[in-house]
């Protein structure tokens, strides 16, 4: 099996380099824009070419020695607001702006001493499970370019499987980390809502929008929740908890064979019943199977569970989802900021100013989820699908209350199918059924991973799904450590 984590240098042999003396960060910037510039997988959207260098130069070993990440690239999904660099999201609308100010998570990563490459490609407002619906044009899967990477966070994903970046940062709102990690054949979280800022994230559906990591394997994913966790008072969702010591926590397990032996035989793993139906692909299942086999051969006990309302729970993101959407959109108006169209009339009306530049400025996936989510909440319909979607959402969350008496984690497939080519998925309902597996996570608030855990016989990653309770991302990562260790063992 040979998959990113095997094949590139991770962030955190870069920081133990750096730190020694071998190499300095400027040199492993140039390294990394150099590879972007001969880039072919449209990854980018923005270069940060100029900022990112003279930030490595002026780069202090012993300053940032205390930083588990200080002095190594990231790059950042086009959805996270950065002072004075463009920020599209992917749209047309936002092409040319340029924002006044960093939001929380972009300010932690520069705190941390982390150098910014530039802006990624992402599917429009994060409104995509392909990265083909961005304005900047579709991205490409770093192992087979004819095939998608995954969506809305395309670029995040295929930047760290391409070694673009050792690691980058992207947003969740129904499963837009962990899908493409699962296709890109890299390690993807979305934390536990509240547990990552979203002050400066532009919104696509605020109660289900989360920020999180890619990274080529579970330490640097630890460091990186470190860096960007914690409490914001910018942000009234913005949970007051602790931040664990998450890089420490995988970095035992991966040292000591007794911790490990110990972590594994105390795990309670949770196999829901409904993640294994028809429609989920051969090769998908048994690369899950396995990796559960796995884990309970070294001794970790396994119980089937039941998610009962999980069937409905694609139905209700896509009500919930398009509802928000719809309200947060409604500032594009070509008054404040962004595009501005004015119609060829002599006498122009506001609406038609309105018309026309959200016209011009959204794409077709991003005005049918604003139309969708208008209707939902309009008088006439609100009770039938906007209320009756958080009845059924609240049934959701108490699935998984109840599901997690039994277990610690639950495993299951990120997404029923590898990456799939271009185009080749015309109708937006099939595209939606992608994240199937994912979206209740998003309505629960949860936190979960997704992990490679083997290729087809055509070399595709297959994502294996690591879900928990609130606030339990240092179980995931260990249980993402203690896997990659057995995979890597078995392989």
């Amino acid at each position: 099996m040979t998959l990113p984590r095997h094949e590139f240098t991770k962030s955190w042999e870069w920081k133990s380099r750096i730190d020694a003396g071998d190499i300095s960060a400027k040199a492993v910037v140039e390294e990394y824009l150099g590879r972007i510039e001969k880039d072919s997988t449209n990854s980018f959207i923005s270069v940060n070419a100029d900022a990112a260098l003279k930030a490595a130069e002026i780069y202090d070993p012993a300053i940032g020695k205390a930083k588990p990440l200080a002095g190594t690239p990231v790059a950042l999904k086009d959805a996270l607001i950065t002072k004075g660099l463009k920020t599209t999201a992917g749209s047309k609308i936002l092409e040319n702006y340029i924002p006044p100010y960093n939001g929380t998570v972009v300010t932690k990563v520069d705190d941390g001493g982390l150098i910014n490459l530039g802006k990624l490609n992402m599917d429009e407002f994060a409104m995509g499970s392909s990265g083909e619906s961005s304005a900047f044009g579709r991205t490409k899967l770093p192992q087979d370019e004819s095939r998608v990477p995954g969506g809305s966070s395309s670029g995040p994903a295929a930047a760290v499987a391409g070694n673009l970046s050792p690691i980058s940062l992207g947003t969740d709102t129904g499963g837009s980390i962990r899908q493409p990690a699962s296709f890109c054949g890299v390690v993807g979280m979305k934390p536990t809502y509240g547990r990552v800022s979203r002050y400066g994230v532009v919104a696509f559906a605020s109660s289900l929008d989360q920020v999180g990591p890619f990274a080529l394997d579970s330490m640097d994913c630890a460091l990186a929740m470190e860096t960007i966790s914690g409490f914001d008072e910018m942000d009234s969702t913005s949970a007051q908890m602790r931040v664990p010591a998450y890089g420490d926590a995988v970095q035992f397990l991966r040292e000591d064979a007794a911790r490990r032996e110990k972590f594994s035989k105390s795990l309670r793993i949770g196999i829901p019943k409904q993640y294994f139906k028809e429609g989920l692909d051969a090769e998908v299942r048994t690369s899950v199977e396995t990796s559960v086999e796995l884990l309970k051969f070294n001794g970790a006990s396994v119980v089937e569970i039941d998610l009962p309302h999980s069937e409905y729970a694609l139905a209700v993101y896509c009500v919930v989802a398009v509802s928000e959407a719809s309200a947060n959109l409604a500032r594009y108006d070509g008054v404040r900021f962004g595009l501005r169209e004015m119609p060829a009339e002599e006498k122009t009306s506001l609406d038609q100013m309105y018309e026309a530049s959200r016209g011009v400025g959204f794409g077709e996936e991003v005005k049918r989820r604003i139309l969708l989510g208008t209707f939902a909440l309009s008088s006439g319909y609100y009770d039938a699908y906007f209320k009756k979607a958080c009845q059924v959402r609240a049934l959701v969350v108490q699935g998984f209350h109840k599901a997690f008496k039994h277990c610690d984690v639950i495993l299951g497939p990120t997404t029923p199918t590898p990456s799939f080519v271009s185009g080749g998925k015309k109708d937006p309902l099939q595209m939606y059924l992608n994240d199937i597996y994912t979206v209740p996570v998003n309505l629960a608030g949860l936190p979960a991973l997704s992990m490679p855990c083997g290729e087809t016989k055509s070399g595709l990653p297959i994502g294996l799904q690591v879900v928990g309770p609130a606030f339990s991302e240092q179980v995931l990562l260990e249980t993402c450590a203690s896997l990659e260790f057995l995979l890597d063992k078995k392989g």
